[in-house]
């Protein structure tokens, strides 16, 4: 929890936490992390796309497949202190308390049939060049080059700024994992939802990870006077907007599973005293199911066909991402909640076992090996968000939890 603190004053913007992709918040983290790494005994490196890795070798084989253990360091605007980073500080100490001294001038080793690693990816949030996900997509083999010419609010591009933070962007591919290398990925994270605070429980099993799609919608209407055009006459873009974010709200409100939001919503050109010709509105939609998802946005077209064309609009919609679902692998599932019964009271319930809403960088890596999580109580459910938190009784519960998962798993091997 301490070192939660410490990360914490890492932040580009002081009074509030701000760090991301390849600045100098990022490297600072990176250092701070790699130490605690080594003070861990393993070997520790930063990968080609900017991950920060390590690992501690097998006791039975030197070149065993590993068992990757993580989160991420990076954070949204005006974060909170634990999304990402306490999933990474939970799995060094299961490094701490799994490994075993080496000899005299050995480093020390785990008695497992497989190494442990740790990492902790460095653009799960996306925060900077709009494009989540970037280091776990690297290091999942699935790097797109036409990335690279994606920019931020000050117009430096991507390869800019790998160039500026000292890494090749020839060599993004040397940050690639071959699915032969790896066992898994574990990852513990808070719950950026409430349930399990409702439920007055701990921890929880996470089944899946929410499929995602979001697009970017622009209405077209026609800019006039705003004293001089009548009612009956105005082509008003920002209230069929308006009215399109109330209509998603509408459509998914009736849907179990399935959360749309309109996080972003521009009029333009923007002056006192000009109806609005035009207008731009963000929708994030996610699922539990891809299927689900994709049949709610296509009623979402249906209402925005019908509110555009009772106002004389028109609009279009450009997607500019999508992720599948990803369902966390049985036997993951089962060594996490073997883990969590071992960190509870004796006779205590089976632990929940929920889905995630949020996404996390386990929807890159499942393309190259299994994938499972658990979830950690967040009060109120409140994420992305200085408010953010979790208990020091809870996390304990986690680590010891974590571990266990980890034993679980090499007893079934």
């Amino acid at each position: 929890m301490a070192r939660c603190d410490e990360l914490a004053r890492v932040t580009a913007t002081p009074g509030t936490i701000e760090r991301v992709y390849l600045s100098p918040e990022h490297a600072r983290v990176n250092r701070l992390a790699a130490e605690w790494m080594r003070e861990a005994g393993m070997v520790a490196w930063q990968d080609a796309a900017g991950n920060q890795v390590g690992r501690i070798d097998s006791d039975f084989a030197g070149e065993a497949p590993a068992l990757l253990l993580g989160s991420h360091l990076d954070t949204v605007l005006d974060a909170g202190r634990f999304d990402g980073i306490v999933g990474v500080l939970m799995a060094l100490e299961v490094v701490r308390m799994l490994r075993v001294p080496g000899d005299a001038g050995n480093r020390p080793r785990v008695r497992l049939p497989f190494a442990l690693e740790v990492v902790a990816f460095s653009d799960e949030e996306g925060t900077r060049f709009g494009k989540a996900l970037l280091g776990s997509s690297a290091l999942a083999g699935a790097w797109d080059d036409t990335w690279w010419s994606l920019q931020d609010a000050d117009g430096t591009t991507l390869r800019e700024a790998f160039l500026d933070f000292g890494l090749d962007p020839g060599r993004i591919g040397e940050a690639a994992r071959r699915p032969g290398e790896l066992v898994g990925y574990l990852e513990a994270h808070i719950e950026q939802g409430p349930e399990l605070d409702d439920r007055g429980e701990p921890l929880a099993v996470v089944s899946s990870i929410a499929s995602a799609r979001r697009f970017q919608l622009i209405v077209e209407g026609e800019a006039s006077h705003a004293g001089g055009t009548p009612y009956d006459r105005r082509r008003d873009a920002l209230l069929g907007a308006s009215e399109a974010a109330l209509a998603i709200e509408r459509v998914c409100r009736a849907e179990h599973h399935v959360i749309g939001t309109v996080g972003q919503l521009e009029a333009f050109p923007g002056a006192v005293n000009i109806v609005p010709g035009e207008a731009r509105l963000s929708l994030d939609l996610r699922g539990e199911f891809d299927g689900e998802r994709d049949r709610v946005w296509r009623g979402i077209e249906r209402e925005l066909d019908g509110i555009m064309g009772r106002r004389g609009l028109r609009w279009q919609a450009r997607e500019v991402h999508r992720a599948p679902a990803v369902f966390c692998a049985p036997l993951l599932q089962d060594v996490v909640r073997e883990g969590i019964l071992s960190a509870l009271p004796p006779g205590a319930d089976e632990p929940a076992t929920i889905f995630s809403r949020a996404g996390h960088d386990g929807m890159a890596i499942g393309a190259i090996a299994d994938v499972g999580m658990l979830f950690l109580r967040n009060p109120d459910g409140i994420s992305h968000h200085p408010d953010e938190a979790v208990s020091a009784a809870d996390v304990a519960l986690g680590i010891r939890a974590l571990a266990e998962a980890v034993l679980q798993l090499a007893a079934d091997r």
